[in-house]
């Protein structure tokens, strides 16, 4: 009963605590969000800009437009979620377990998406979703109603992994995108379009032998005995083990055998991994290089450098040792391999645990089959589905922000703060205990100075003293 229970506290009492004026405490948050929202986007659309290496006008005329649009959209946001928690105070005439986060934000999320562009909204959708869908998880885990699988990113990663390489094998399984990144990651080797240049290709292995043959005959230089050395006899075994080794007659990598395939895709997706890492962390590798430059040989042998790289790598050699295995077992090529061949590749996942990369992925496999099903007439179409979702996720996560910020992912957590510039953790949650969420639980015992002025709360203080409620 407790949940349905209605606490009679002012919105300074429990909300904004910094200020007891509620217009004064939405145009500080606006402030705040508005700061740091563009201080996000600016970078972030200008690198987008550089890489898609687009023309001078897009710079003179769309950048700053764009930008400005996101920024709104982000301090909307936050800026909204004050002025309905306030209106819905006033309303009620107190807060309830739902009004202090998801009532309030959920007008006012869906406002804010609405002022962003069009092509964004479906990028922001999944991303809140899969975050909210984590949230849910743990509340529901929280209260003993689910009970958490041990590994269970891994799990749901190579489930995802086996139906994404099954919609890839797949004829118009995937598009866009998707299609592109696991073209890039495993290669067009696996693509089943690819057989129909079989006919030219199977006479490159006669040629490509007659072609070394020729090399191999023509005069060489003779070699200094001194410059035979380990790397020279290394390199020697690795190229007749790529040339001679076992090829299946339905295997399209026609350069390679099934062994130098593999290892080669792994030591290919294992750079690609290593390099992405360390470029993530070369932006604060530079911030410290005068106050800390002992740290910056770190950003190159960090530990999550190689386990992102063993993880793509290990991911790709999995499975694409997997689909010649089968191939040899099977004597066919059929894109059934792809479901068993994803699903051990998933297990990779165990180098570099992400929750965050399987509920995306999870998401965004469920967003493809379900675009999917509306094409194939089984799905009906939903106008608006995806403001509306992304309004449902957000607040979802808000409740979590302010009921049990335990349940919530930690780097959101953060991001609320930095855009709020740490208001959101001003909150009297030692209140909003008596709900039983343990909202408190992860502030020390912080109760919020309130002026007495202002607040509901009998008390019998000396001038100029001030309540703490809780």
């Amino acid at each position: 009963m407790a949940a349905l229970s209605k606490i009679p506290h002012s919105c300074y009492e429990i909300g904004h605590t910094w200020s007891p004026s509620c217009v004064q405490s939405a145009v500080d948050v606006t402030r705040s969000a508005l700061e740091v929202s563009f201080k996000i986007y600016a970078p972030l659309y200008l690198i987008a800009a550089v890489l898609r290496r687009r023309k001078k006008d897009y710079y003179i005329k769309r950048l700053l437009p764009e930008i400005l649009q996101s920024s709104s959209f982000l301090t909307a946001n936050g800026g909204l979620y004050i002025v309905f928690f306030c209106i819905l105070r006033k309303l009620l005439g107190g807060f309830y377990s739902w009004s202090a986060g998801f009532g309030s934000a959920l007008p006012a999320s869906y406002i804010a998406i609405l002022l962003e562009r069009k092509s964004r909204r479906g990028l922001l959708t999944i991303y809140m979703t899969n975050l909210a869908t984590e949230t849910l998880f743990r509340m529901a885990a929280t209260r003993g109603i689910v009970k958490p699988i041990k590994h269970g990113e891994v799990l749901l990663f190579c489930i995802t992994a086996s139906l994404y390489m099954f919609f890839f094998r797949s004829k118009d399984g995937l598009k866009g995108f998707a299609f592109s990144a696991l073209k890039f990651i495993i290669g067009k080797e696996e693509i089943p379009s690819h057989s129909l240049m079989a006919e030219h290709t199977h006479t490159r292995p006669l040629e490509r032998t007659a072609a070394i043959e020729t090399v191999d005959s023509q005069p060489e230089e003779r070699p200094n005995p001194r410059r035979k050395t380990l790397v020279a006899y290394t390199r020697k075994l690795l190229e007749s083990i790529c040339k001679h080794g076992p090829r299946h007659r339905c295997c399209k990598h026609y350069q390679d055998n099934c062994i130098s395939y593999c290892v080669k895709g792994f030591v290919r997706m294992f750079s690609v991994g290593y390099l992405i890492q360390c470029c993530l962390k070369v932006p604060s590798a530079f911030r410290q290089m005068f106050s800390k430059p002992s740290r910056l040989p770190s950003v190159f042998y960090n530990k999550e450098n190689f386990q992102l790289g063993a993880f793509l790598g290990s991911f790709v050699s999995i499975y694409k040792g997997t689909s010649c295995l089968l191939r040899w077992m099977r004597d066919i090529d059929d894109e059934l391999h792809a479901l068993v061949a994803g699903f051990l590749a998933g297990i990779s996942m165990f180098f570099y645990k992400s929750t965050t990369i399987s509920m995306y992925l999870f998401s965004k496999l469920v967003e493809t089959m379900y675009f999917k099903g509306i094409e194939a007439g089984r799905f009906p179409y939903f106008p608006h589905a995806d403001t509306v979702l992304y309004a449902i996720s957000t607040a979802i996560c808000f409740q979590a922000a302010v009921m049990e910020v335990q349940n919530l992912r930690p780097s959101y957590w953060k991001f609320l703060l930095r855009l709020t510039k740490g208001r959101f953790a001003l909150m009297n949650r030692q209140v909003l205990d008596v709900f039983g969420t343990q909202a408190s639980r992860d502030f020390k015992g912080f109760v919020p100075k309130l002026d007495p002025r202002y607040t509901t709360v009998p008390a019998v203080l000396p001038p100029g003293a001030d309540i703490q409620l809780g």
